[in-house]
């Protein structure tokens, strides 16, 4: 399924290049600073339940695609918010999916499973209606095995260190779990506070209310509610943290003064914030977390520009993260420059901006991380986390921001499977970019190996300080 040469450039000569260049990051060790893997598979270390558990159910990239053509959440085992009825039989959802296989032609979805077929189960025979039952019993009989296992499949896929993704409401009770196990496999948090800073989100106030019980300080003062978020960001660290991650709705940043913040945040607390205001507190909140990010080291991320939970009746039939987050238009030269002017020449400090405004980079994106220090690109993120996305996200930022003004490569993924399959298609694309760079002369050989191994791992490793 999986043809050698694939994403390489066509021309025979640059293919060549793009080849060398790939077999000496190929196997390089696996930094994987953000994503939405569970952390109890880690701790429990238990088999997965079966082969639609393990690729369907979870996994929003996939069955976001079938029930755009009509194959309802339902029936792919999707848990309702009420607890109606839905799929449990893991055959019939596997026999709905691969029956529809077919609809993943030519997107990314398509390249990661078959990856994970072939590399991670040894399957030589593409999935189809015909197959289905011979794949399920495949995978299910592999999934039984000692190798299959979680942690057995952490260190197969050469993974080096991974972050998981926790509120801060989280007990973190799998991440102690993981290190009172004895295992030496990095598994760390990532501190992501939207449920305390955001105003709009489902039960706010409770949820500060529940932030000050866990931290012994009064949340409905803004001074309590701050010193709260550093004794969580604290506890955070214990158990590996190196970054903070915000998934807001808009690049808007924030700089007020005390008194000003303090009003804002009572006006969040009694629910009477208009949508404008909400977005001023949140964006206040990226500058104040900023500040506490030189105070202890963590990396900050910014996700903005995503309409979540777009479609209002899936939202209540299903909950949140159910494939309707939808990409908007991102301002990020005005939005961002509050924050910047407070912290964006701290050479200490890395602020790490994301974007699914693809127009964003050339324009606005790139110049502003070619400029402050502070201030770094991830890679092509979500929608974009695809081989055409890649290669736009190198052309369009490489020459006004270069390779080192990026942050190499994660897969923000909650497919555990698919992250040797996303690390792979980046690795492959980034070979191609540098080889074209190499054959039209704006790159040396030496060069180009070099920074082929710095996009693979080195600068991963370095803006996430593990």
């Amino acid at each position: 399924m999986l043809i050698p040469d694939r994403l390489f450039p066509v021309d025979p000569q640059t293919r060549g290049i793009a080849r060398e260049l790939y077999q000496t990051v190929a196997d390089k060790p696996i930094i994987s600073p953000h994503g939405h893997t569970d952390p109890r598979w880690y701790a429990e270390n238990q088999p997965f339940t079966d082969p639609a558990q393990l690729f369907i159910t979870p996994d929003h990239y996939v069955f976001r695609m079938l029930f755009s053509q009509g194959v309802s959440l339902e029936s792919l085992g999707v848990p309702r918010v009420d607890g109606g009825p839905t799929e449990t039989d893991g055959r019939k959802i596997w026999r709905l999916f691969a029956e529809n296989y077919h609809l993943f032609r030519g997107t990314p979805s398509r390249l990661w499973l078959d990856h994970a077929f072939e590399d991670v189960f040894g399957m030589t025979t593409p999935v189809s209606a015909a197959t289905a039952d011979q794949s399920y019993d495949h995978i299910a009989e592999c999934l039984t095995k000692p190798e299959f296992l979680p942690r057995a499949l952490f260190e197969r896929f050469n993974i080096e260190a991974i972050a998981t993704t926790e509120s801060p409401l989280d007990d973190l009770g799998w991440h102690r779990m993981i290190r009172d196990s004895g295992w030496q496999g990095k598994v760390v948090t990532a501190y992501r506070p939207d449920a305390v800073v955001d105003p709009e989100f489902d039960g706010f106030a409770k949820n500060v209310e529940q932030l000050g019980h866990m931290t012994g300080e009064d949340c409905s003062t803004w001074e309590g509610y701050l010193q709260a978020h550093r004794i969580r960001r604290a506890y955070f660290k214990e158990f590996g943290a190196t970054s903070s991650d915000h998934g807001h709705p808009t690049a808007r940043t924030e700089n007020l003064s005390a008194s000003d913040a303090a009003a804002l945040f009572a006006k969040a607390l009694k629910g009477s914030c208009t949508a404008g205001e909400a977005d001023a507190f949140r964006g206040h909140m990226l500058t104040e977390m900023a500040r506490m990010s030189l105070e202890d080291g963590l990396v900050l991320q910014i996700h903005p520009g995503s309409y979540r939970n777009h479609s209002g009746p899936i939202m209540s039939a299903f909950g949140r993260d159910k494939g309707f987050d939808i990409p908007t238009r991102t301002d990020y030269v005005r939005a961002l420059k509050p924050l910047l002017d407070a912290v964006g020449l701290e050479k200490d400090l890395t602020i790490i901006v994301f974007t699914l405004d693809e127009t964003s980079y050339g324009r606005e994106l790139a110049p502003l991380a070619g400029a402050y220090p502070a201030l770094k690109l991830g890679p092509a993120w979500w929608f974009y986390d695809s081989p055409e996305g890649m290669r736009r996200f190198r052309e369009m930022t490489t020459e006004t921001a270069g390779f080192y003004n990026t942050v190499g490569f994660n897969d923000d993924t909650r497919a555990f499977c698919s992250i040797p399959a996303r690390h792979d298609v980046a690795r492959r694309v980034d070979c191609g970019f540098l080889a074209t760079l190499v054959a039209t002369g704006r790159l040396s050989e030496g060069d180009a190996y070099e920074v082929a191994n710095d996009l693979a791992y080195r600068l991963a490793k370095q803006a996430y300080r593990l």
